[in-house]
């Protein structure tokens, strides 16, 4: 994803903060660590081998469902204030998206996301992540660009690093860089990189993070704004880093479990709710809906006074919920949430570094080239444009452009001595394909190898190097993580779905037209990204609303 790259005008401290706090504040509603983590799951109760007569004897304060970053951000907080909570995980594992998974013997992979930057100070702070084993690795230099050409650009948070790489193209770039204004809000990316600079390596290595995850293209009104939620983070307090964790994303989300049930909450995984349980009564003249429980896959009710979904939207408001429990113009809106994904996630597990034509590497220890995110098929913008292309013509791009990053060139507690985890983000894949389904082994293979070519062209015999791998396209996302449509930010992030039109325009304030539901997800206010700032408003507000 994105790179933690010096872009832009350096910001002054106050200015970056106002930014910080606009994007990530709650948006005011119109209406009222180890690398082994089957080890360190241990405080997490399993439905399935311990029933549940716990979760039924009482009447909770707080059901959140769902177990990714937010929705355990969401349990500590609510757990911290004196609340009696309990979180349900529909899968073995919590963390939902941010989550390390052993997918081959002694590898370990972050097999959703992949990088973290976003992660609020003050969740770190307030949950005090790092006594609960969070141990963040900065990357430096954080990208690297190879061309078919053999010309190569190395960027990241050194500035000198910066302006002599970017020289290497333009000497007018590398003295335009420091300088050039986040005018990114409303603009296509194109067109603000395009007034800036004239390196198409510079552009289209900025341009990937305005197009991650999403079907949207460099030339798409908005699609400078993706690109500003991307480099607005921070590492250790250092502005614009990124940063993998110490045994792979789920860290994150285990460091923030240990912080809930600290405070006291109850963790459950195995626990799948199907549905939510509420009651409508008559009230001055009309019907109030207010929620009373959820309702598990084997038809155990659980209590509660408040539940704070951490699913998608969709899943919140069109499979959990009864229809008739939704006015026609909530549901209309629902339904209208753009869930369009063109990713896909290959989780590889290596012999060997890639040994890259653009820089001589010679050896098994990692080059600056493995350190930061490897953006590969992307020598112009017009690259990415034609991949999209394809895709929205129903076909996995002919040559798609993939970011590749290798945790395990910095983080030795993921994998054996000498091999190493691969990461590659790819992009465009449609969700429906026009010939052929994903279901399809012969596609799936088709598509992976057409994937693993294409390193080989910058990194020759890489391909003799994979062990194994995993593929995840949109389908296969939305399955394991449940993200609808594959979409990996729980619905995009145009500006017709950002701030006080997040999710819907009307309900942006975490609560929803059922009394005692709340969204606490990335499908509400600021968005996608692991970065908790949904999990901790959405307490917030349901803290305010007991009182």
């Amino acid at each position: 994803m994105a790179k933690e790259i010096a872009f832009g005008r350096r910001m002054k401290g106050g200015e970056m903060r106002r930014l910080l706090r606009w994007c990530c504040r709650p948006s005011l509603s119109s209406s009222s660590s180890s690398s082994s983590f089957s080890a360190v799951q241990t405080f997490v109760t399993d439905v399935k081998q311990s029933g549940t007569k716990f979760l039924t004897q009482r009447k909770w304060d707080a059901l959140v469902v769902g177990g990714g970053h937010n929705g355990l951000t969401a349990a500590a907080y609510l757990a911290k204030a004196g609340l009696q909570v309990a979180v349900l995980e529909r899968r073995h594992v919590l963390g939902g998206a941010a989550v390390t998974e052993e997918l081959v013997p002694g590898f370990q992979f972050s097999r959703g996301s992949y990088l973290q930057s976003l992660l609020r100070p003050a969740v770190i702070r307030e949950l005090d992540l790092q006594k609960h084993g969070l141990k963040l690795l900065p990357r430096s230099p954080s990208s690297f660009t190879p061309s078919v050409d053999g010309q190569y650009l190395l960027m990241g948070p050194d500035a000198e690093l910066n302006h002599s790489e970017i020289s290497k193209f333009s000497k007018r770039d590398a003295a335009t860089f420091p300088s050039a204004l986040m005018e990114l809000l409303l603009a296509p990316a194109s067109k603000v990189l395009d007034n800036w600079f004239e390196s198409d390596l510079l552009k289209a290595t900025l341009a990937t993070d305005a197009v991650i995850g999403s079907m949207a293209t460099v030339h798409s009104p908005g699609s400078g704004y993706v690109l500003l939620h991307h480099v607005m983070g921070e590492t250790n307090g250092v502005r614009g880093i990124w940063s993998y964790v110490q045994g792979g994303m789920g860290a994150v989300s285990m460091a923030i479990a240990r912080a809930a049930k600290e405070a006291g909450a109850t963790l459950a995984v195995n626990a799948e709710v199907v549905e939510f349980s509420v009651q409508q009564l008559e009230k001055d003249g009309g019907i109030s809906t207010s929620l009373n429980g959820v309702k598990l896959a084997d038809g155990t009710l659980i209590e509660a006074d408040q539940v704070l979904s951490n699913a998608t939207p969709a899943v919140t408001f069109l499979k959990l919920l009864s229809q008739n429990v939704l006015s026609e113009d909530v549901l209309r809106r629902i339904k209208s949430i753009d869930y369009k994904s063109g990713t896909t996630k290959l989780n590889l597990a290596v012999d060997d570094l890639p040994h890259f034509r653009a820089r001589e590497h010679s050896g098994t220890n990692p080059g600056l080239e493995h350190r930061g995110t490897i953006h590969l098929g992307t020598d112009s913008m017009d690259d990415i444009d034609t991949a999209n292309r394809d895709a929205l013509n129903g076909y996995p791009s002919l040559r798609p452009f993939i970011e590749m990053t290798i945790p395990s060139a910095l983080d030795n507690t993921i994998s054996p001595p000498g091999k190493h985890v691969i990461n590659m983000f790819v992009q465009y894949t449609p969700y429906h394909l026009k010939e052929g389904s994903w279901e399809d082994p012969a596609i799936r293979e088709a598509f992976a190898k057409r994937c693993f070519n294409l390193v080989d062209e910058y990194a020759p015999g890489f391909s003799s190097s994979i062990i194994d791998y995993e593929m995840l396209t949109p389908p296969d996302l939305e399955r394991v993580f449940g993200l609808t449509g594959g979409n990996i930010f729980h619905g995009a992030m145009g500006l017709d779905s950002l701030f006080l039109l997040r999710p819907i325009k009307g309900w942006s304030g975490y609560k929803t037209p059922v009394k005692g539901l709340y969204l606490c997800g990335s499908g509400s206010h600021p968005g996608g990204g692991v970065m908790g700032a949904p999990g901790r408003n959405a307490a917030q507000v349901a803290l305010q609303d007991r009182r």
